[in-house]
């Protein structure tokens, strides 16, 4: 697989926010990349029950964790009455 230069970048969030407000913006933003690996091993699993769904299997275990980190970083800030700076890019690339 190769990589060309970013065609385009969208700034999906740059602000600051509250410890409640992250865990909602980041679970939802979670939540969705999980629901699609699971609706993807559904429906890789419908043509075939035999089929490797080990990536999609691995992505949601990680996904899990990553929202178990955020919560413990959200209780940190809560306690310590701070707020939450997020900044996220999505690089867009063609590959070939």
């Amino acid at each position: 697989m190769t990589t060309t230069e970013v065609q385009h970048k969208v700034q999906l969030v740059d602000n600051e926010f509250t410890a409640s407000e992250t865990s909602d913006v980041l679970n939802a933003l979670i939540n969705v990349k999980i629901n699609f690996h699971k609706l993807h091993r559904l429906s890789v699993k419908e043509g075939n029950v035999h089929s490797d769904c080990s990536y999609d299997d691995r992505r949601v275990a990680e996904l899990l964790q990553e929202k178990k980190d955020i919560q413990a970083i959200c209780n940190e800030a809560r306690a310590a009455g701070k707020n939450i700076r997020i900044n996220g890019v999505l690089n867009i690339e063609l590959i070939d």
